[in-house]
């Protein structure tokens, strides 16, 4: 004992002594590249695990993390994408709101006067309200084809900042002439064209199948948001501060929300700096390898399917009636008001809001209730499109024939806000349905359904102005607004029934990529050996040679019988000779050692 006691005492102070021993010991170093945010930590973030795709931090990443609080990064862009649209559509109710002040009329019931700084007359009126959709029309497919090309987050956002450019110069054209006002007007819709094809561009990277109505919806309720907010607004900042003041507010909002949407928002999951490894792989998970394919160009796109899809046209039909009754309220809305029932221009404005404000909620809760009908198999995706759409379509048209009849403010605002406020419910089936019937065409088939939808908006103006010419005597504009609501109604009517008879909700055959390695060949189904009927002998001939593996030596006949639990060959594939004997029972093996 003694002896293994001055053991240990020796090889302590051994190691006492040299507390540096193993400094200049040689390990083979392993060096990981790390990426995205694990560059700015030492340890492993189970969380965000590197991916190849993700980009190194930016330089404000490294002080402010990419990320809203409380908020997934899809629900980010949905938030984000639902802002812009706001934005958006908000300044589309800058003219209609300030053009009541800027060629303002006499209005003796009310004991209102404006001014008149632009004597503008129906026909120059027409024509800029016209404008904007002669712009918006251009765009609409080749954005599609654009956010397939380069990546739908940058075209959505420098779409936006582009208008709101555009928007804060309208005033300075307004001095100028009508004319410079419509080519502004023009290039608005121009450059907003493409920002809900790019929309879709971007929710087919983002959005997993199941959660498609809710982003969707979310992102474009900002659509009516926009209209709620609009209204109001621009109509106190015109009584009380001026008419240009709307235009500039607009401007400058979309300028700080292009900021924040380029600081928050990545092209698709795998590029999100600060996405968490949870949400990623959901994402990719849930969307395959879809998502992963290579996106067609303008040549190699199924045009000849397109124009012989009916779901495609029953999607063209909804939007094209959508967009005939939404232009209606978005424009007139105000006007309608104000001349059947001697309404203020702020009044006019809060009451026109009530209705959207309204659906801006419902939108959402219709997306919701899409997606569980569908998640729990309650419904086919069919049958919901189908419901919601139809449903929608059809609440609004009836409320729209009670509008038409109504002869007190109060009751035509309650009518016209459950009219509008359930055709929320109808963004859930055609506005969505590009991304059932083909989500790799998805981006161009919005941009070919809006497209067409916005003839409507570019035709509505011109028609409801020639409906609406005598404003001064208040008996014929009520026979004139009520023809207004029927038309809209009946507009509704129509796209009720195409849609119900032609709408799908299942995947296009048309809609999915040939692989590459598929398409110099024949179908491998009519082709390999081992999906013959079982009663055809097998030839020679009958086994292709690919690449360098040749057709294998005719076999002899072989009798024509059953092989028990295989039902797709039969004993003409096999030779009659054992490939080894067959097994006996266990012998016990005799004195020399063998069987």
């Amino acid at each position: 004992m003694q002896g293994l006691q001055a053991a240990k005492e020796k090889a302590s102070g051994l190691f006492a002594n040299k507390p540096l021993l193993f400094k200049n010991a040689q390990y083979e170093n392993f060096h990981v590249e790390q990426k995205g945010y694990d560059q700015m930590y030492d340890g492993e973030d189970l969380e965000t695990p590197p991916s190849p795709d993700r980009p190194p931090p930016r330089q404000i990443d490294k002080y402010v993390r990419p990320e809203c609080p409380c908020l997934s990064a899809r629900y980010t862009v949905a938030l984000l994408a639902c802002f812009g649209f706001s934005i958006m559509f908000g300044m589309r109710c800058n003219m209609s709101m300030a053009k009541l002040k800027m060629v303002g009329k006499h209005n003796e019931s009310a004991g209102e006067h404006t001014e008149t700084p632009f004597n503008w007359t129906v026909e120059v009126e027409s024509s800029i309200d016209s404008s904007y959709f002669a712009g918006y029309l251009i765009t609409q497919v080749p954005g599609g084809f654009f956010a397939s090309m380069y990546p739908a987050n940058k075209i959505f956002g420098a779409a936006i900042v582009a208008s709101c450019l555009f928007n804060m110069a309208i005033p300075g054209a307004m001095s100028i002439g009508p004319a410079a006002v419509v080519m502004l007007k023009v290039a608005q819709g121009f450059v907003e064209g493409v920002t809900y094809p790019s929309c879709h561009g971007i929710w087919r990277v983002w959005a997993p199948p199941l959660e498609r109505s809710r982003l969707a919806t979310l992102a474009f309720c900002g659509t009516y948001a926009g209209i709620v907010i609009g209204m109001p607004l621009s109509g106190l900042l015109t009584d009380f501060i001026s008419w240009q003041t709307p235009f500039y507010f607009y401007g400058v909002s979309g300028v700080i929300w292009y900021f924040a949407w380029l600081w928050l928002v990545f092209e698709k999951p795998s590029k999100h700096p600060s996405i968490s490894g949870k949400e990623l792989t959901y994402i990719e998970q849930s969307l395959g390898t879809a998502a992963q394919a290579a996106m067609p160009g303008f040549w190699n796109t199924p045009w000849k399917a397109f124009a012989t899809s009916p779901p495609v046209y029953a999607i063209i039909v909804a939007n094209f009636c959508r967009t005939w009754n939404f232009c209606l309220l978005v424009i007139f809305q105000s006007a309608y008001f104000s001349t059947r029932f001697n309404m203020k221009i702020t009044e006019s404005g809060f009451v026109g809001a009530i209705p959207h404000l309204i659906m801006t909620s419902l939108v959402p809760i219709g997306g919701m209730m899409a997606d569980y009908l569908r998640k729990n198999n309650i419904m086919s995706t069919t049958n919901v499109r189908k419901l919601f759409n139809c449903g929608g379509f059809g609440l609004e048209a009836f409320f729209f024939v009670l509008t038409a009849y109504a002869d007190n403010k109060y009751v035509a605002t309650i009518e016209l806000t459950l009219g509008v406020a359930c055709s929320g419910f109808a963004i859930s089936g055609y506005n969505v349905n590009h991304l059932d019937i083909a989500p790799r065409y998805a981006s161009i088939l919005m941009g070919l359904s809006n497209g067409i939808g916005t003839i409507a908006g570019f035709i509505v103006p011109i028609v409801i102005d020639y409906m609406t010419q005598d404003k001064e005597n208040l008996e014929k504009a009520i026979t004139e607004w009520r023809a207004v609501f029927l038309v809209g109604a009946t507009v509704h009517f129509i796209g009720i029934t195409f849609y119900a008879i032609f709408a799908s909700g299942e995947l296009q055959p048309w809609a999915e990529p040939t692989p590459p390695y598929e398409s110099p060949m024949k179908s491998l189904d009519n082709e390999t050996t081992f999906t013959q009927e079982p009663s055809a002998p097998l030839k020679g001939t009958d086994a292709p040679a690919y690449g360098a593996i040749a057709a294998p030596p005719p076999r002899p006949p072989a009798p024509q019988e059953h092989v028990p639990n295989n039902p797709f060959v039969s004993g003409a594939f096999y030779q009659a000779e054992p490939v080894q004997p067959p097994a006996q029972e266990y012998q016990e093996p005799s004195e020399d050692g063998t069987y």
